[in-house]
């Protein structure tokens, strides 16, 4: 991810994400699954102040050491998300908000994330999250990629081909170019996390399914008209 983060989050993952979230001088913002603290750093630019925490403390070592500007505005833990217990300890209705970019599909039980969250939560308080869009990439799934000759004219069109989608199911998977061993993620469909939500008081009143843009290059799989992403907003009442 580095300094710059990545053309995925670029465009897919902050423009999304930060319609969602609306982000306010003042806010107290709680960031799920840190990483290096790129978008944490990104809130204290929009004038939030955040509270930042990530299960790798090798995570929260480099994501202090890039955050040395905002000393005063975020404060990075290294917290287990799978803990309700310590999850409490964060602080009881702290918080105007609370996001995780990319990383539910990454935890293999979310339950006590979310029934947490509505305490940490104010009145009112959302929570904003994206993950691998459940429809689309599920396991196994084979991206398409098709050039046909139509009357001297080369029409390419994109799809995808799986077998499954409702149970539930652990799987390895490269989430990066360029990463070195893949690493667990956990399908789960789209009523999962909604009904989860809904058991924990909580009501989903945004949505966002974003794509990149054609690009003129047709000699490969792009994600244009099919999401890679959803990002969802539930708001806890």
């Amino acid at each position: 991810m580095g300094e710059g983060s990545n053309r995925f989050h670029r465009e897919l993952i902050r423009p999304s994400t930060e319609k969602l979230l609306k982000a306010k001088e003042g806010d107290t913002i709680l960031d799920i699954a840190c990483g290096n603290g790129n978008f944490s750093r990104r809130l204290a630019e929009l004038g939030a102040d955040v509270v930042a925490f990530d299960y790798s403390s090798k995570m929260i070592e480099r994501a202090e050491n890039r955050s040395k500007d905002y000393f005063n505005q975020i404060n990075y833990k290294v917290v287990d998300a799978t803990n309700y217990d310590d999850l409490l300890e964060l602080g009881n209705e702290r918080f105007d908000s609370a996001v995780a970019n990319m990383a539910l599909m990454d935890i293999a039980d979310i339950t006590p994330l979310i029934k947490a969250l509505h305490k940490l939560l104010k009145p009112n308080g959302k929570m904003v999250f994206s993950i691998t869009h459940p429809c689309f990439q599920t396991p196994g799934v084979k991206k398409i990629h098709e050039t046909e000759d139509i009357n001297g004219n080369l029409i390419t069109k994109d799809s995808i081909q799986l077998s499954q989608y409702l149970s539930p199911e652990p799987y390895k998977a490269i989430g990066i170019k360029g990463q070195p061993q893949p690493h667990f993620m956990f399908h789960r469909s789209l009523s999962y996390y909604m009904n989860l939500f809904f058991e924990s008081c909580f009501v989903l009143d945004g949505i966002e399914e974003p794509s990149f843009k054609k690009e003129q290059d047709n000699s490969k799989f792009e994600w244009s008209e099919i999401p890679p992403v959803i990002i969802f907003r539930f708001r806890k009442i």
